[in-house]
C-alpha cells in the first residue's frame, strides 16, 4: 500500500502542472456544473444527472472512515496529521479530475442512460481489456464485497454500544443478526429497483447525513469558539514538528495524514469514476469538475468536522485511542445524547456506503459479463457479505482488502498516466467554448486525435442517423 502514497503524489503533481492546477482554479466551475439538467434515457425516464452522480460516489467516499479513520489518523500523527491530510485532498483533486474526465470519455450506453469507469478507458483506451478485467475483479472484492462486510459490522457495533449505554447491560445475542436481517432487506429493495433507485436514495441520504453531521461539528465548534484559533495553531505546528504531540515524529504525522487524505476521499483510486460517468452531461469535463468537487466535500468539510471535534476536547493520543476518540469527544462536548445521535449517523453514512458500493459493483459485473444470471448471481452473494458482515468479526479480511485495493488502485494510475494528453485536450475544448460564452458541448468529431473507442459522444447529424 505505501507504494502508492509516493505513485499517486508524483502523478498528482503532473496532472497538476499538466492541466494548469485545474482542481483549484475551476472550482467555481464545480458548483456551476453541478445541477445540470440529464438528458432522456432509452428506457424513456431520465438519465442519472450529475449530481445523483456526486451523491452516488459520495455515498460511498464518506463512510465510517470519515468518523473512525479521521480519529485513527489523529491518534497516531497527532492534530499534524490533519494539515497534511488538507494539502493531499488538494492535491490529488488533479488526479480525480483526470479519471472522471476519462470515465466520462469511453463511458458506454445502457438502457437506463450510461455506465462505465477504469474497466471501460483501460479497455476502449488503452486496447487492454485484460487490465479491465483486473480493475474489474479487484473492485468488485474490495468495495462490493469487503467494504460493505465492514460498513454493516459497523452500524452492529454502534447499536449494540447505544443500546448497552442506554439499558447498561450487555447487548442481547439477537441483536446482530436481526441488524443484518433488516440491512439486507432494505439493501435488497434498492438495488433490485436498478440504479436509478440507488440514484435517488442516495441523493436523499448523503445530503441529510452531511447536514446533520456538519451542523453537529459545528455546535461543537461554537461551544468551544475561544480555541478554534488555537487548534488551527496546534495542526500547524504538529505537521512541520514544531511541536511534539504523544510521541509522533514528523514522518509518522505526514504519513497518517497522507494516508487519510488519500483513502478518505478515493481520488485516484479509480472508485468514484464508476460513479461518474453514470452522469448525463454534455461535456466530459462537467463531471470531472464535479467529482473532484467530491474530494473536497469529503475531505475538507466531512474529515474536517471530525478533526475539529476530536481536537477541541483535549484528547489522549495513542494508537489504540482511534476508534473511541470521536465518541468521546462528541460526549464530552454535548453529554451522553451525543452518542445516539452519532449512531444514527453512522447508520446513514454506512448504509449509504453500502448502496455506493453496490452501484461501483455492478458496473464492474456488467464489464466483465453482461449476463443476467451473473449479475443475479453477484447481487445474491452481495448480500450474503452484508448479512455475514453483521455477524461475524470483519478484520479477518481487512489484508485481503488492503491488497486487492492496491492492485485497483495501482492499475488505475499506470491507466491514466498515459491517457492524461487527452484530458488536456478536453479541458482545452471545454475552456474555449466557455470563453465564447456559451455552454460547453462535447462531440468526437471536435477532437479527433482522441484515440481508443468512444461509443458515445457523437455529432447531432449521427445521433440523428441512430
Amino acid at each position: 500500500m505505501y507504494l502508492l502514497i509516493p505513485l499517486i503524489t508524483l502523478l498528482s503533481v503532473y496532472f497538476t502542472i499538466r492541466l494548469g492546477v485545474v482542481q483549484l482554479r475551476l472550482v467555481p466551475e464545480m458548483f456551476r456544473t453541478l445541477f445540470s439538467q440529464p438528458e432522456t434515457a432509452p428506457d424513456g425516464k431520465k438519465a442519472i444527472s450529475s449530481f445523483q452522480a456526486f451523491s452516488v460516489s459520495a455515498a460511498a467516499r464518506i463512510g465510517t472512515g470519515n468518523i473512525v479513520g479521521v480519529a485513527g489518523a489523529i491518534a497516531i500523527g497527532g492534530p499534524g496529521a490533519v494539515l497534511w491530510m488538507w494539502l493531499m485532498g488538494l492535491l490529488v483533486g488533479a488526479a480525480s479530475f483526470v479519471e472522471s474526465t476519462l470515465g466520462q470519455l469511453y463511458k458506454v450506453r445502457d438502457s437506463t442512460g450510461y455506465r462505465g469507469g477504469p474497466a471501460y478507458y483501460l479497455e476502449r483506451g488503452l486496447r487492454a481489456r485484460w487490465a479491465g478485467i483486473i480493475f474489474a475483479v479487484t473492485i468488485v472484492l474490495t468495495f462490493a464485497f469487503v467494504f460493505s462486510a465492514v460498513q454493516t459490522n459497523t452500524i452492529t457495533g454502534a447499536l449494540s454500544s447505544s443500546m448497552e449505554q442506554a439499558t447498561g447491560a450487555e447487548a442481547p445475542l439477537w441483536l446482530a443478526p436481526t441488524v443484518g436481517v433488516v440491512l439486507v432487506t432494505l439493501a435488497a429493495v434498492v438495488i433490485f429497483g436498478g440504479v436509478r433507485r440507488i440514484a435517488h436514495v442516495t441523493q436523499a441520504l448523503v445530503p441529510l447525513m452531511a447536514l446533520i453531521y456538519i451542523v453537529l461539528g459545528l455546535v461543537v465548534m461554537a461551544l468551544y469558539i475561544d480555541e478554534v484559533p488555537a487548534v488551527f495553531g496546534l495542526i500547524v505546528e504538529s505537521a512541520f514538528g514544531l511541536r511534539e504531540v504523544a510521541g509522533a515524529t514528523l514522518g509518522t504525522v505526514i504519513v497518517q495524514g497522507v494516508r487519510r487524505g488519500m483513502f478518505s476521499n478515493e481520488a485516484g483510486l479509480g472508485s468514484a469514476p464508476n460513479a461518474g460517468a453514470s452522469a448525463s452531461v454534455s461535456h466530459p469535463v462537467k463531471q470531472g469538475l464535479v467529482q473532484t468537487l467530491g474530494v473536497y466535500f469529503d475531505t475538507l468539510v466531512v474529515c474536517s468536522v471530525t478533526a475539529f471535534v476530536i481536537l477541541l476536547s483535549n484528547p489522549t493520543y495513542g494508537e489504540e485511542r482511534g476508534p473511541v476518540m470521536t465518541q468521546e469527544a462528541l460526549q464530552t462536548a454535548l453529554g451522553p445524547w451525543a452518542l445516539h445521535l452519532l449512531t444514527v449517523i453512522l447508520l446513514l453514512v454506512a448504509f449509504s456506503s453500502v448502496l455506493g458500493n453496490y452501484f461501483y459493483g455492478q458496473a464492474n459485473m456488467l464489464f466483465i459479463t453482461p449476463r443476467s444470471s451473473v449479475l443475479f448471481g453477484f447481487q445474491l452473494v452481495f448480500l450474503c457479505a452484508l448479512f455475514l458482515g453483521s455477524v461475524v468479526d470483519v478484520q479477518i479480511v481487512w489484508s485481503l482488502a488492503d491488497t486487492t485495493m492496491g492492485v485497483m488502485a495501482l492499475v488505475n494510475l499506470l491507466g491514466i498516466a498515459p491517457l492524461a494528453w487527452m484530458v488536456a485536450l478536453l479541458l482545452r475544448d471545454y475552456q474555449d467554448q466557455r470563453r465564447q460564452g456559451i455552454d460547453p458541448v462535447f462531440t468526437r468529431d471536435r477532437l479527433p486525435q482522441l484515440r481508443g473507442e468512444i461509443e458515445c459522444w457523437e455529432p447531432a447529424s449521427q445521433q440523428v442517423r441512430d
